[in-house]
């Protein structure tokens, strides 16, 4: 895997990083900014975007304004504070928050974490192997960058800004994309649309056909939908396993101790609510 321990995600401040100044009649203030690592080093935006080629991207630090966003009741009911927190945060106003590449906003929100609270997290977190659940303390700062360029022995090869992937047993290319927040976003809906509906749980099926761009060369919705929902299950994990080794993002891989079975193994770090709202 292409981790450089001396590449860790903590954002830098170049010497020459002027400060972004708020302007107030006799009073001057600059909120600090800083520099971050983007696990897709700018490789996979269109041509034209702002982050097309760039390996980082300026952030300003986290502010009071911003723990506002992040505690509105209005926003975290409709599922906007981490979106509308990120646009608040990016000092390009060109950068598109809803285009930025998933690994790549998942930088952002972890240098801004660290930027505004500090490196020590705290979250409560479930043994794999007893499930009983204690608090477990991690450092955000010695999480590495994964850069998405180790794909073992996977059939893989670029095509543009996506990759196709030939799955084992049907032998069909699949193309495949990079999905970037809004995708992340619609996702997210469509799971609370289905569960408030009752309907069946469909998150494994429903990320696949937004992932897939086409099949065989056929990129219809019903082709890739009939496809999916048809595909063996060896081809589905392959192609699942694949696409991780393709996806730029912060390693969120972590040492575990469960102080109640004496369990050990590396976990993938929660996401809890103690993240951005450390003393709640």
């Amino acid at each position: 895997m292409s981790r450089n321990n001396m590449d860790r995600l903590g954002a830098h401040q170049p010497a020459d990083a002027p400060p972004v100044e708020e302007s107030n009649p006799g009073f001057s203030f600059s909120t600090p900014t800083e520099f971050v690592d983007l696990p897709s080093r700018g490789k996979y935006y269109p041509e034209g975007h702002p982050l097309r080629d760039k390996e980082q991207v300026e952030i300003r630090y986290m502010t009071a304004k911003d723990e506002d966003i992040l505690s509105s009741k209005t926003l975290l009911k409709n599922g906007m504070a981490i979106e509308r927190f990120v646009k608040n945060i990016l000092v390009d106003p060109a950068i598109n928050t809803d285009t930025l590449l998933v690994g790549d906003k998942n930088a952002v929100l972890v240098a801004s974490r660290i930027t505004g609270y500090g490196e020590i997290y705290e979250a409560k977190t479930m043994c794999p192997s007893c499930t009983a659940t204690s608090k477990q303390e991690y450092d955000l700062e010695t999480l590495d960058v994964y850069y998405g360029d180790d794909w073992g022995d996977y059939e893989v090869r670029p095509n543009g800004n996506n990759f196709v992937i030939t799955v084992p047993q049907t032998k069909v290319a699949v193309e495949v994309q990079l999905l970037n927040s809004r995708d992340e976003q619609y996702l997210a809906k469509l799971t609370e649309s289905k569960r408030k509906k009752k309907l069946p749980e469909s998150a494994l099926t429903d990320q696949l056909k937004l992932i897939i761009v086409s099949v065989n060369g056929y990129d219809d919705g019903k082709s890739i939908n009939t496809f999916v929902d048809g595909m063996p299950a060896k081809d589905s994990a392959y192609l699942r396993r694949a696409y991780e080794k393709l996806v730029p993002n912060v390693d969120l891989s972590v040492p575990f101790s469960c102080p109640s079975c004496g369990f050990e193994q590396e976990v993938s770090m929660p996401f809890t609510a103690a993240f951005f709202w450390p003393n709640r």
